[in-house]
């Protein structure tokens, strides 16, 4: 069974920095997959931030490009959400997603091809 549990978040001031990661477990990092960091704002949004794709292809939101990185370390089964110059309306809860099959493009920031998640972790950014 597969099981995802991020961790690093917090709360920071505008032009801040956090890394996010997403540990995986029970996931075959050898094959075909998919992997997402979304955020939920305050509301029922649920929104696309990064994804990632087995071949190394990955896929910004366009508010965070430039921002955000996402990476993962398949030696470690770890998930990565690299996050600077943070900004007040990059608050939210995030959460990690993962799919055994390889999403294509916009299918990377699409929360309806993601089947199994985490339980998030809050990210708060004021002054």
């Amino acid at each position: 069974q597969v099981h995802l549990m991020e961790t690093g978040g917090g709360s920071v001031q505008p032009g801040g920095s956090l890394r996010l990661s997403c540990s995986v477990s029970g996931f075959n990092f050898y094959r075909d997959y998919s992997l997402g960091w979304f955020r939920r704002a305050p509301g029922p949004e649920r929104e696309g931030v990064a994804g990632i794709a087995h071949d190394g292809t990955t896929q910004y939101e366009d508010s965070v490009k430039g921002r955000f990185s996402i990476s993962v370390d398949v030696a470690k089964n770890i998930l990565y959400l690299q996050m600077i110059n943070l900004k007040p309306e990059d608050t939210g809860i995030y959460y990690c997603a993962a799919e055994r099959t390889a999403a294509f493009g916009w299918q990377l920031l699409w929360d309806g091809w993601f089947t199994i998640w985490g339980q998030g972790t809050q990210v708060s950014v004021s002054s």
